[in-house]
């Protein structure tokens, strides 16, 4: 069945912008339920397709397959959930210069609205096809409730897992860091900022510890310098990402402070070895609890895909690696064979997140020819 390419791409805009209007934060449930709806009003035409919802902690996800596949040959694997933007009029879209720009339309409502029409053109094409789609609400917040417990706790498998959100087009990503989001807290006695020597300072301590942290990581460090590899990008790195104090005066010394890393790290060093040398720097009574914790992962990529990128866009394919993560890492542990390339994306995280519309049918053009040829050997 030949593809009308003019009326895909209005379909992928007009999904794309419908969802970049829903903010489906994580403060958001109800919102993050109203976007799984639209997603399952647009499935609801999908013959001979199983939907079932799962939940864990608040937490929904959505699992569609056809009708008695149990394990897909291919699971194409998402996320509905976006980061908060305060401003009020964020969640909105406009497209220009060939792109959708609104929050999450690169990271990742544009992909999802790719997957969605993928599954309503391959159950027209071919009823009962052993591809599904599996999307999620917390990946935003490291997946644990979501893609973890889909794979850990419910048993969900597939022979390939396609996920939209990293790379590009023609970059497709086979190793990602590891990722470690750590919370310090320091403790102090307060006292009167006039009369310091009469206090502790959590908040300088704190701080103090986190320039060591830091410092640890730097160029030409010992203890990461064995890492470090400028060109490619492929070295640890530590970034502050948050830091707080419950202190309410100007004058009061604060008797505790918290900050949160962002830590990403490669091979050989695992997230107790990060952890353990942190907490090396550390000053007595400065606690370091880890939020997130994640290990190096190899997605060992379908040589399939890569020709199929190659025959689409007409460019020879990249295998790489990425300073970011994504819930590849869960299907990787069990196994299971990631492809993790994307349309072309920017501003991911800003009020002027974008997705390239060209990009988007030619990822599309991708994975229906990816599909095809795993589930029939054409």
């Amino acid at each position: 069945m030949a593809i009308d390419n003019t009326r895909l791409r209005e379909r992928l805009i007009q999904l794309t912008r419908d969802l970049v209007l829903i903010e489906s934060t994580d403060d958001c449930p109800e919102e993050r339920r109203r976007c799984f709806q639209l997603l399952r009003n647009h499935l609801d035409e999908v013959p001979g397709i199983s939907i079932q919802m799962l939940e864990k902690n608040g937490y929904e996800s959505l699992i569609a397959l056809p009708e008695g596949v149990e394990e897909p040959i291919v699971l194409l694997c998402g996320h509905l959930d976006v980061v908060h933007h305060p401003e009020a009029d964020s969640y909105r879209s406009e497209i220009r210069d060939g792109r959708i720009y609104g929050p999450g339309a690169g990271d990742m409502k544009g992909q999802l609205a790719i997957m969605i029409e993928l599954m309503r053109q391959l159950g027209r094409e071919n009823l009962g096809l052993s591809c599904g789609i599996a999307v999620t609400s917390d990946e935003e917040r490291g997946g644990e409730n979501g893609v973890k417990f889909l794979v850990e706790e419910t048993g969900l498998r597939c022979g390939f897992a396609v996920i939209p959100d990293g790379g590009a087009l023609t970059n497709i990503i086979v190793e990602e860091k590891g990722i470690l989001h750590l919370s310090l807290t320091a403790k102090g006695v307060s006292a009167h900022a006039a009369r310091p020597w009469l206090g502790v300072n959590a908040l300088e301590i704190l701080t103090r510890d986190l320039a060591k942290v830091k410092a640890s990581f730097s160029e030409g460090t010992p203890e990461f310098s064995e890492f470090e590899d400028h060109s490619s990008h492929w070295f640890s790195t530590c970034t502050l990402t948050m830091i707080s104090t419950p202190n309410d005066s100007p004058n009061r010394i604060p008797e505790s402070a918290t900050a949160v890393l962002d830590i990403r790290f490669v091979p050989p060093a695992t997230a107790e070895d990060v952890l353990r040398e942190i907490r090396a720097h550390l000053s007595e009574g400065v606690d370091a609890i880890p939020i997130v914790s994640a290990e190096p992962t190899h997605l060992a990529p379908d040589e399939t895909f890569v020709e199929k990128t190659e025959e689409v866009t007409g460019s020879k394919a990249s295998l790489l690696r990425a300073s970011g993560g994504s819930d590849g890492r869960f299907f990787s542990a069990q196994g299971i064979p990631v492809l993790l390339s994307r349309p072309a994306v920017g501003n991911l995280h800003g009020r002027d997140e974008w997705i390239d519309i060209d990009s988007m049918v030619s990822y599309f053009h991708i994975c229906h020819e990816y599909v095809l040829k795993k589930c029939q050997g054409d």
